[in-house]
């Protein structure tokens, strides 16, 4: 199967958060997104601006650094939003539960480089560099050929 990519630079904060509700408005259940980068890339962020924007009341979006997996029923079914930095296996992945998941739920995965031969091939990765103190380099890279149109929503 033959990768594409899609490259972004962003602005600041508000820019990520934007493109993080944009592509929000076209998640399904099935659909996984895996946010990676350096601490402090913008992940957390990312993953707390899509949340928001698709539950039906405001809530808190911690990080889940400590928890692992925080859920949220949204207006587009369940969120699944997991921070694996603390795994040491693939093993502790699937006591999670996570593995279901990628296919009833919408997923954001934090440090998905811990899901070794669980990695979905149906994901859609982003990687997300600082460049700046506020301003972000994103590299969008997906094999399913869903993400092509899903990713409309970014084009100018």
């Amino acid at each position: 199967m033959l990768s594409r990519t899609l490259s972004l630079d962003l602005q600041d904060a508000d820019h990520t958060a934007g493109l993080a509700r944009t592509l929000g408005r076209v998640l399904v259940p099935g659909d996984t997104i895996l946010l990676t980068g350096d601490v402090g890339a913008g992940k957390t962020h990312f993953a707390r601006a899509l949340i928001l924007s698709l539950l039906t009341h405001p809530e808190d979006v911690p990080s889940p650094t400590f928890t692992l997996v925080q859920t949220y029923e949204s207006t587009r079914g369940t969120i699944w939003h997991a921070d694996l930095y603390r795994l040491t296996s693939s093993f502790e992945i699937e006591e999670l539960g996570l593995s279901d998941a990628f296919h009833d739920a919408i997923c954001l995965v934090e440090w998905p480089d811990r899901l070794g031969c669980l990695w979905p091939d149906h994901a859609l990765e982003l990687a997300i560099e600082a460049t700046g103190d506020d301003t972000r380099h994103v590299i969008a890279t997906w094999i399913d050929e869903k993400w092509s149109e899903k990713l409309d929503v970014w084009q100018p």
